[in-house]
């Protein structure tokens, strides 16, 4: 049971749940009172996994299972098997939630192409804004807290990071005729480790057509001030996710040269420091994507 549950990437309590409940569990025996799984145990637990990535309920994942691959050939039901009922997503949080298991239990599995479908379906669902805050997240703060019962290590979020980056950029319109004339620049605070956020709120900002210049490594603080002179931006976003990379002297560093940039402070790093007068805090995505919009060009 244990190896079993390491390739499902599932908990061993898991397991015994769905032979307990559903008859998904070992048909081989050996001495004593021990029970092994068997190829075909494992191929109807895989169809499981598969039909629960797609939304179904548990107990519609364990009937579709059942019916692909009977536990008895001679019990083969005379009429084709039913295709498996789409979910009941009637609310966004609903769908969000569906959709953050889906997720979460392709990444555990390491199931790459699982884990883009999903990633895909969500952002086209709702949009990125909406797809980050209801899904992607809640499982990245998961993942990196550890989830009790999985094996959810360091290649996880490895994985879960490559895809939702790619995911993210694949979403990001490439704008002809942006409805800012000068672009808003995107930037981490030096020693800030995670760019997603900063991408999530780029494709947000594209998906208005608002024209942006991101870059996706931290800048120190003389680079930043370049860029900020030879591209004359509408705008400054400078983005700290933690308080240790939240440094207010930036700001002037930026402003240096009479440039008349807004500047804003995004991102929880942020919380609890002083900022200078000019700055605007913005704490979170879709805070920022709204009141960037309306500063910019109005709504």
């Amino acid at each position: 049971m244990a190896a079993v549950a390491r390739r499902l990437g599932v908990a061993p309590s898991t397991l015994r749940t769905w032979d307990r409940r559903y008859g998904l569990g070992p048909s081989r025996h050996t001495g004593g009172k021990h029970r092994r799984y068997c190829a075909a145990d494992i191929g109807r637990l895989e169809l499981m996994q598969r039909a629960l990535l797609r939304g179904a309920s548990t107990a519609e994942a364990a009937r579709y299972a059942l019916q692909q691959m009977p536990k008895s050939y001679s019990a083969v039901p005379q009429t084709p098997a039913q295709p498996l009922p789409p979910p009941a997503e009637h609310t966004a949080a609903a769908r969000n939630g569906a959709a953050a298991r889906r997720l979460r239990a392709a990444a555990v599995a390491l199931d790459g192409r699982a884990v883009q479908q999903t990633l895909h379906d969500a952002i086209g669902a709702a949009g990125v804004l909406e797809a980050w805050e209801g899904v992607i997240a809640p499982v990245l703060d998961a993942c990196g807290n550890g989830w009790p019962g999985t094996p959810a290590g360091v290649e996880v979020q490895a994985l879960l990071t490559e895809c939702v980056l790619a995911a993210v950029v694949r979403a990001t319109p490439v704008l002809d005729h942006p409805r800012n004339q000068r672009p808003v620049l995107l930037v981490r605070a030096p020693g800030e480790p995670d760019p997603l956020p900063l991408h999530v709120l780029g494709a947000g900002l594209a998906g208005r057509r608002i024209g942006t210049q991101l870059f996706g490594l931290p800048l120190p603080a003389p680079a930043l001030a370049a860029a900020v002179r030879r591209s004359s931006p509408a705008a400054v976003v400078l983005w700290a996710g933690r308080s240790a990379e939240a440094d207010p002297e930036l700001f002037p560093e930026v402003s240096r040269g009479g440039l008349r940039s807004r500047l804003f402070a995004a991102g929880p790093g942020w919380a609890d420091v002083e900022l200078p007068d000019r700055v605007e805090p913005l704490p979170g995505l879709r805070t920022a994507a709204d009141r960037i919009e309306y500063v910019l060009v109005g709504k």
